[in-house]
């Protein structure tokens, strides 16, 4: 690798099914800007096009770093052909923008490679993201617990002396162990949290609808960033509070002028409850199996941060901000390289040269 003082600047993206999160660095590792586009890829590849346009606009640097979990999106018969499909789609835009640009994939043996040998690697590059974020974290924590929580899914990896120590690598294996949980704060259906829900004192029956997601549940608490809330909604209508309410109360087949807006409030949190209890099970449940020393942390990152901590407290944890380990131009770009953590942290360990060989 170049000397990182002589290295200009460069972009570190990470595409996910959803949403395509790029973040620019300088040479030192600083984020100078951050960009979250959303991305439906079950729509089709031409969306991702239309996603990298738009951040292309904003930022530019000649050197370009890739991770990936968009590869499981429904228009892709397998993993690898979404892998492949994917940075075909990334290497034909930047290239375009800039011919002489440099796009390397980020693999699980903490390599970069180039396009031409992506097939071979598929497996190591599918769905990685959360290994980039781990491995910056053990660079700066040697006895941690991982937690980020996204807008689709929870990562979960423990951190022992300075290293990831997980029993998944695949999406497969990592959701039998509890490393990965699909639940998120955005793009969950509520059906999805509980069968059964608190409501006035009593429990009802949870439609099996996806009436509503997650995104209504944390607009209505005020935890979700406004910024980070770029998915649909699950009526294609706004998301103010009170539809978020009307939404909500589809769930128990109520409608939001049947009871008070407190109530929808009280349902918005009871569902809140559930969502921590499914992340607090995953994460206990690995206790068990990787017994930490009294000195170790829980780190949370993404835009479901605010649970983490919540969680860190329940479980007598004492808690640490990714916030912390990030290094931005400006306190805005922090905050958002905190919702984009895995393209920050593959950056940063690609200007430091802390993994790759």
């Amino acid at each position: 690798m170049s000397d990182p003082v002589a290295m200009p600047y460069v972009i570190a993206w990470d595409v996910g099914g959803a949403h395509l999160k790029a973040v620019l660095l300088n040479a030192d590792g600083m984020a100078l800007a951050v960009r979250q586009e959303y991305c439906p890829l079950w729509r089709g590849l031409h969306v991702l096009e239309q996603a990298i346009d738009l951040i292309l606009q904003d930022l530019h640097a000649p050197i370009h770093v890739v991770t990936m979990t968009g590869e499981l999106a429904d228009i892709f018969p397998n993993r690898q052909m979404g892998v492949v499909s994917i940075a075909q789609t990334v290497h034909r835009k930047l290239t375009a923008f800039s011919p002489k640009a440099s796009v390397q994939y980020f693999s699980a043996n903490y390599d970069l490679v180039y396009l031409e040998d992506v097939r071979q690697h598929s497996t190591e590059i599918a769905s990685m993201n959360w290994l980039a974020s781990v491995q910056f974290v053990a660079c700066h924590i040697p006895e941690a617990i991982f937690v980020d929580i996204g807008s689709t899914t929870t990562d979960i990896a423990w951190i022992h002396e300075g290293r990831p120590i997980v029993r998944g690598f695949n999406d497969a294996q990592r959701m039998q162990y509890d490393e990965l949980v699909y639940t998120g704060v955005v793009r969950t259906p509520l059906m999805a949290l509980a069968q059964k829900i608190l409501f006035q004192g009593r429990m009802v029956n949870v439609a099996a609808e996806h009436f509503a997601t997650t995104a209504d549940v944390y607009t209505l608490s005020g935890e979700l960033q406004q910024s980070a809330n770029v998915a649909e909604t699950a009526d294609g209508a706004d998301k103010r509070e009170a539809a978020c309410a009307r939404r909500i109360a589809r769930m128990i087949g109520w409608d939001a002028e049947d009871a008070p807006f407190a109530s929808w409030m009280e349902l918005a949190y009871a569902f809140k409850r559930s969502q921590l209890n499914q992340v607090k099970q995953a994460i206990a449940g690995q206790l068990d199996v990787f017994p930490t020393k009294q000195d170790c942390y829980i780190v949370g990152a993404g835009v479901g941060e605010f649970l983490v901590k919540v969680l860190a407290k329940e479980l007598g944890c004492r808690y640490v901000s990714v916030d912390d380990l990030v290094r931005a131009e400006s306190e805005d770009v922090r905050n958002m390289a905190k919702v984009c953590f895995p393209a920050y942290a593959l950056g940063n360990l690609f200007t430091s040269s802390q993994v790759f060989r």
